[in-house]
């Protein structure tokens, strides 16, 4: 690797919220010749762009930009031989939802961002780690919040981008009621104890797919992986989950069942589409596991 660059490397998804990640860019509080700016150009573009940014000797990452382009800074660090020794991610929330920000009680204005990231305090977290399987050859991705399988990853497939970019995450609501009128595969968990349902919802951090906590008892640091699994998904059980939910208390208006394990696989009875952070990347079977704080990433 090349000298170390005395500046971040910020990396953005100029089409994130509606555009507002190209817009940052004005921002009074932004430390002009400070930071390399890198945008993207299409999906995939902030993993190589990261990996690239990691060879060339930058010790700062920052993700600007959504869960998604969080994911993809992510693995291109990863893919990096000692990529997570050497440099440690930042966040500049940009995006829909922002469930790791929220997370890390991160700011989401542009302007207190900015104070976070040039502060520079750091937090050691755990990193999921998961392998499935895409266009039928075995592939391994990394995730920092969540994972799932069933109900959502299928509303992520329903989700239409106009939708989102008008109505922001009601565009998610809206693709889940769409999938909770199709016929789905049962999705069996075995960690230790073999549960099975509809959906099956993997936490690394308290929250899932909004700032509303279904996994309470979860830590970032905790070495294991929180487990929610719907046996069914019908209209009655959704909006269960949705009244559970502001309370934390899911299982007590659904029959959510909850369970915790480092390692464990996913197999279903059907097609089911993996999604990591928010976005879909694979098919079951997967395998999911910890790397035991392995990423350095800014903190307030």
């Amino acid at each position: 690797m090349n000298a170390q660059p005395a500046r971040p490397c910020l990396i953005f998804n100029p089409m994130a919220q509606g555009g507002k990640a190209s817009r940052f860019r004005s921002h009074p509080d932004l430390p002009r010749g400070q930071i390399v700016l890198l945008a993207t150009a299409a999906a995939g573009d902030a993993r190589r762009l990261a990996a690239k940014a990691v060879r060339e000797g930058f010790r700062t990452i920052i993700a600007a930009g959504g869960d998604g382009t969080v994911n993809e800074v992510l693995n291109g660090i990863c893919d990096v031989p000692d990529g997570l020794k050497v440099a440690r991610l930042g966040l500049l929330p940009l995006g829909t939802v922002n469930v790791f920000a929220r997370e890390l009680r991160f700011p989401l204005r542009t302007g207190p961002a900015w104070k976070v990231l040039a502060a520079g305090r750091e937090r050691t977290i755990d990193l999921g780690v998961a392998d499935f399987q895409l266009n039928g050859a075995p592939c391994r991705r990394y995730f920092v919040q969540l994972a799932g399988a069933g109900l959502d990853s299928r509303a992520i497939e329903l989700t239409e981008w106009e939708i989102k970019k008008k109505f922001g995450p009601l565009a998610y609501v809206y693709a889940g009621l769409k999938a909770l009128r199709e016929v789905k595969p049962v999705i069996t968990v075995q960690a230790g104890r073999t549960l099975a349902g509809e959906w099956v919802a993997v936490g690394n951090g308290r929250y899932y797919g909004a700032p509303l906590a279904v996994f309470p008892k979860a830590r970032l640091d905790d070495g294991l992986l929180d487990i929610c699994v719907l046996p069914k998904t019908g209209f009655g059980t959704f909006f269960g989950a949705l009244a559970g939910l502001p309370l934390g208390q899911i299982h007590r208006f659904c029959g959510a069942q909850q369970h915790a394990a480092a390692t464990f696989t996913l197999t279903a009875s059907s097609r089911a589409v993996l999604q990591l952070d928010g976005e879909n990347v694979g098919e079951l079977p997967a395998a999911l596991s910890l790397q035991p704080k392995a990423l350095r990433v800014i903190v307030p």
